[in-house]
């Protein structure tokens, strides 16, 4: 029986798909080192919050250390996938739909090629796509997805112990939606978008004075400068970013109250 060719953009949100597995799956000694980095917020029995939870890598290693985890992803795609990952694991609840500063819809702007960078923000793929490294990418395909709120998933699934947030540039518009501080928290960081990053920093610090810390690129350790070694305040993680910022390279800031 005949059947078509699948078309080219399907064959490439495959290989988009194919690739974030291979990248945060499929790199030797990844998963042990994330468990050892995040055992300092995390362990067994603690609630944690993946906003942006994509190919699901933090879900599998925290789940390693007995975490229970509200996994949080709009792209159907990569919600499917989760799915599959923790189907049979009540320890993971998977939540299909973004965070933003109040429920209702959105559309989120999906990458077939490169995924990760899916954005529900405008400003922040307009700055990012004049950037040598997003030369190639583009945002073919535009799906409505649903939006709650940080301040929904607590009341509905209690407070979390560490929240990570890496939702390419809407990280304020998620922070926007909490009224609390929690015990610990994350948001990416990207140079390429530096503004985007000061507007987190600026959520999280409406929330009450908080220290920080930063970890460059995926490496699951501390940045290695002087700076790096200890916790800062705000004005001390803006002047880390002004120098990190030439680099051109993304990573975490990690955040906790300054009186935790």
């Amino acid at each position: 029986m005949f059947r078509p060719l699948p078309s080219a953009g399907v064959l490439t949100r495959a290989l988009g798909i194919a690739r974030s597995l291979a990248i945060y799956h499929g790199i030797p000694g990844r998963q042990h080192r994330m468990r050892a980095f995040y055992s300092a917020f995390l362990g067994p029995g603690d609630l944690a919050f993946d906003v942006g939870a994509h190919a699901g890598n933090r879900v599998r290693a925290w789940r390693r250390l007995g975490v229970r985890v509200v996994a949080v992803e709009p792209q159907p795609d990569f919600v499917r996938i989760l799915r599959l990952f923790f189907a049979h694991d009540d320890g993971v609840t998977v939540v299909p739909a973004a965070l933003g500063a109040q429920p209702g819809t959105a559309r989120l702007e999906i990458s077939r090629a490169a995924p990760t960078v899916s954005s529900m923000s405008a400003d922040w793929r307009r700055t990012v796509a004049a950037e040598a490294g997003f030369a190639r990418v583009r945002w073919e395909d535009s799906v409505p997805v649903s939006v709650t709120t940080l301040d929904a998933l607590v009341d509905a699934h209690g407070v979390p112990a560490f929240c990570k947030i890496d939702v390419e540039g809407f990280e304020a518009d998620v922070l926007a939606g909490l009224s609390r501080p929690l015990p610990a928290l994350s948001f990416e960081y990207l140079p390429a978008a530096h503004d985007a990053a000061l507007a987190a920093l600026a959520r999280v610090e409406a929330l009450g004075r908080h220290v920080y810390r930063y970890s460059p690129v995926e490496t699951m350790r501390w940045d290695p400068t002087a700076a790096g070694k200890r916790w800062l305040n705000a004005r001390e993680l803006e002047a880390l970013l002004d120098r990190r910022r030439p680099m051109g390279r993304s990573g975490d800031v990690y955040a906790r109250p300054a009186s935790g």
